[in-house]
Parts: C-alpha cells; sequence; structure tokens
C-alpha cells in the first residue's frame, strides 16, 4: 500500500538496542538510500515464510543502495530469549542487519499491528509504501527498484501460492499449544521448544532447536487430520496452519450455459 507522499518519517532505532550482523545502526544516517524494514518473528511460520524473499532482495539489490533491517520481535518464549534469536539468525543464514525489539519499543514506535509487518521508506526517511502478512513481493520489488531508479525481472514466486490471482481457500485457524484433530490447509506447523521427541503422525520427529516447525505439506489445499504427540522435554506453544492452492474440488464451478 503506497503511503500518503512524504507524510511520515522514519523512526530512530533506539540507542540501546542490540543488533547483529553490523554495528548499532541510525536511521537518520540512511539518508540517500531507500530502507525497507521488516518486523519479524523466528517463531512465526508466516515470518519464515516472507524471509527467502527478504534475503534474495537484500543480495540483489544492496549493491544498488537498498538497505534490509529485520526488526525481531518475538511473540512466544523462546522468541523473546535474544541469544535464542542471535542462534536462529545464524541458522536461518541471514545476513543483513537485525535488530533486537525484545522490549516492544520500536514496535510501538512504529504503531505496527502484525507479523510480517514491511514498510519502505525512501531516499529521504519518508515512508513509500507498507505491507502486513505475506505477499504482495512482486509489487514491494518493484518499489525497490522504482526507488533505486533500476529496472530487472521480479523473483518468481517461490511456492504455488505466491502466485498472484491463485485461489487460497480459507485454512484452519491456529490453535495455542498442542493440536490433534482435524484442519483444511496447505501445510501445518508447531512453535516448539526444548529438546526430544515428538511424533506426528505416527511418526516420531527429533527436535534440537527451538522455533518453527514444519510437521504436514501438501501440494494443495487439503482436508487432513493430524495426531501430534509431544514427548518430554519439548513444549508446543502454538499449531499453526500455512494456505495452499486450491485444489479441483475447490475450484469455482462454470458458468452455466
Amino acid at each position: 500500500m503506497r503511503a500518503p507522499e512524504a507524510s511520515i518519517p522514519a523512526p530512530p532505532f533506539p540507542r540501546d538496542a542490540r543488533w547483529l550482523n553490523v554495528a548499532p545502526l541510525r536511521m537518520d544516517k540512511q539518508r540517500g538510500r531507500p530502507v525497507l524494514v521488516e518486523f519479524w518473528d523466528f517463531c512465526r511460520v508466516n515470518s519464515l515464510r516472507t524471509l527467502p524473499y527478504l534475503k534474495a532482495w537484500h543480495e540483489r539489490y544492496a549493491q544498488d543502495g537498498l538497505r534490509v533491517i529485520g526488526v525481531h520481535t518475538g511473540a512466544f518464549p523462546p522468541s523473546r530469549d535474544d541469544d535464542e534469536v542471535a542462534r536462529a539468525v545464524e541458522r536461518l543464514g541471514i545476513d543483513y542487519p537485525v535488530v533486537l525489539d525484545t522490549g516492544l519499543e520500536i514496535w510501538d514506535m512504529y504503531g505496527n499491528e502484525g507479523w510480517p509487518g514491511r514498510y519502505l521508506w525512501d531516499t529521504r526517511g519518508a515512508l513509500f509504501s507498507m505491507h502486513y502478512g505475506e505477499g504482495a513481493y512482486a509489487e514491494t520489488e518493484l518499489e525497490i527498484q522504482e526507488l533505486l531508479g533500476v529496472e530487472r525481472a521480479p523473483l518468481a514466486p517461490i511456492r504455488p501460492e505466491d502466485a498472484p490471482g491463485v485461489l487460497l481457500p480459507a485454512q484452519s485457524q491456529d490453535v495455542p499449544g498442542p493440536y490433534s484433530g482435524p484442519y483444511e490447509a496447505g501445510g501445518v506447523w508447531a512453535v516448539l521448544s526444548g529438546t526430544g521427541t515428538i511424533v506426528v503422525n505416527g511418526t516420531p520427529r527429533d527436535v534440537a532447536w527451538p522455533g518453527c516447525h514444519r510437521l504436514v505439506e501438501h501440494a494443495v489445499h487439503t482436508a487432513g487430520v493430524l495426531e501430534l504427540e509431544v514427548g518430554d522435554g519439548v513444549t508446543c506453544h502454538m499449531t499453526c496452519f500455512t494456505p495452499g492452492v486450491a485444489s479441483a474440488a475447490h475450484a469455482p464451478a462454470p458458468p452455466a450455459a
């Protein structure tokens, strides 16, 4: 969503914030380059699903002047632990700067409303566009190119459900804690901490690190049944469902002749 012309200035970063991958940055020192700020949480599956695009934009446009900054604001106990965030950034292969917003100070200054929250600032430090949630990847990349004055083919959709115009039936709602039972989705994930074993539909899985773990993946939106057993030493904070492209059964009926 495009912002009103030059009406919202970029908030500063707290001077005492902890940064990863870079020395502390000041927003006012970024003038002259576009800055893409994304609020994320390594325990939220929708943040993980947008992450490949953020990494690719950093790789594609850093040399042209784009600054990508991740603002990590955790919503679950493991993602409120700064050291766990640092380990997750390394595990996920994130090379761009990440600032830790454990106390929600930056979140409040932005008035952010959810994960992921994407803000693109122009070379003057004014808000150019913003987007909440997944999607709008091609639009964001074209906006980045507009600010940089470059033209390239945008990234191809990484997943089928990222393609513009595809039909995505509503998936089941996320459930706090572990869940077993029927669902409809393209995939099932769980936010886990601790170490040990879980059993997913009869198959044991080792849990060695905190975060959002994929349990089930379907090629299309599917009605299924989840049987999840959480072993000793592991805590399941939430069971999450991700969208899938509509199958033929969900396609709209052709108009009557």
